[in-house]
């Protein structure tokens, strides 16, 4: 049976080699999050230790990615991935040992955490440099619509696995798979041939140096810098009060986290199929369709705020997620097309940071503003927000130009 076109890019020795590697520990890892939280709860912890453990992988996550970034760009993004997987392959046995024993101590479970969270910080924008180093000219887009439908595969498939692993043979073996998964990662990268050797032809320079030269090139992109504000007003603003508030709404008006359960894998699915769609597809003005693709945002806290049926609320997910990975890919591919080879991690690390810096705080204060205004008010805002953002970021020139003449 001959591979399906839009998957032709399978065939490249490289690429099938990485995402399988990279895939198996996305799945790994979806798994180790429930497996972790249910870890905390069931052992007596309750949301006050939960809190810390979460916090304690999001903020090393947050902390370390301009670090990350320059150290990538430094010694080469396969050799930085490498030691990243060994770390977390490391970090998710002893989580699996820790917890093997029992009751696990508190600041074992936050400094082992904290490690995997920073560990993930260094392979994130390492991970934007090495894929243009595999797969060159067309198949760029094709290669990070593929990726992200792994992600969003994973989302999904994983919380469910964990579930039924976690409740059957406990939280310790679901840990031993994840760290297991990570293994599989490095031996895939260490099977890697396009990209043995790091970028060449830097000269020498101080850790602030390094960071001023991708913050030069990050800014020098109007289309870059305006895109990375425009997702991290969405994570305070729309995400992360749809994340608080979506539960508890979910809870008072569709009987709990069954109906929440469904109306996220919705959202996943929809991710996959905006990845499928994806491929073989070059817009000719990428970052003009990426944002447009970003007002399906809004959908979902609309339905929740305006009070729409279950039915509507997972149709609004689904069409999110949509958005969410057409958006992704082709912001995605076009900054991997258009920034230097030997800044691409540094302007990555830069992009993730103005992304997700927010989050927190919009995680941390949706609570206690919807106590002021209601959980309809603070997601019908959001909702409200994105619509007004995306049409003001669609108006500026900088994201309406042709592929051909970014810079």
């Amino acid at each position: 049976m001959s591979l399906d076109p839009r998957l032709s890019l399978l065939r490249a020795r490289d690429f099938r080699r990485f995402f399988t590697g990279y895939a198996t520990s996305l799945l790994g890892s979806s798994m180790a999050s429930l497996a972790v939280t249910f870890a905390v709860l069931d052992t007596g912890g309750g949301g006050t230790e939960l809190g810390c453990v979460l916090a304690a992988r999001i903020l090393p996550l947050v902390l370390v990615l301009l670090a990350g970034g320059v150290v990538s760009d430094r010694l080469g993004s396969r050799r930085v991935m490498l030691a990243a997987d060994s770390v977390r392959c490391l970090t998710q046995a002893g989580l699996a040992l820790d917890l093997l024993g029992g009751a696990p101590q508190l600041w074992a479970l936050v400094a082992l955490v904290a490690v995997w969270g920073a560990a993930e910080a260094l392979f994130t924008p390492a991970l934007d440099a090495l894929v243009p180093r595999i797969v060159r000219g067309d198949s760029l887009g094709d290669a990070n619509a593929l990726l992200g439908v792994a992600r969003s595969a994973a989302t999904i498939a994983g919380p469910v696995l964990a579930g039924f692993l976690t409740a059957t043979i406990g939280a310790s073996p679901v840990l031993a798979l994840d760290a297991l998964s990570y293994a599989v990662s490095v031996l895939a990268l260490l099977a890697l041939t396009a990209a043995a050797e790091p970028p060449s032809g830097r000269s020498p320079s101080s850790f602030v140096v390094d960071l001023r030269e991708g913050w030069a090139e990050f800014r020098s992109r109007t289309w870059l810098w305006v895109t990375s504000v425009h997702v991290g007003l969405f994570n305070l603003f729309v995400w992360a009060p749809f994340l608080v508030l979506g539960p508890v709404v979910a809870g008072r008006r569709f009987g709990g986290a069954a109906s929440w359960g469904v109306v996220m894998a919705l959202y996943g699915a929809g991710a996959v199929a905006g990845g499928v769609v994806m491929l073989g597809r070059r817009p000719r003005r990428p970052v003009f369709v990426a944002t447009a693709a970003t007002f399906g945002w809004s959908l979902p806290s609309a339905a929740l705020a305006t009070g729409r049926p279950l039915a509507w609320v997972c149709a609004a997910a689904l069409a999110a997620g949509v958005g969410s990975a057409i958006c992704g890919t082709l912001y995605t591919t076009a900054t991997q097309a258009h920034v230097p080879p030997d800044a691409r991690a540094r302007v990555s690390a830069y992009g993730a940071f103005g992304a997700f810096a927010l989050g927190p705080l919009g995680l941390a204060a949706a609570g206690p503003l919807s106590v002021l205004l209601g959980a309809s008010g603070v997601l019908g805002f959001g909702a409200l927000w994105q619509l007004t953002a995306a049409t003001v970021v669609l108006t500026l020139p900088a994201i309406r130009v042709p592929v051909a003449q970014q810079s």
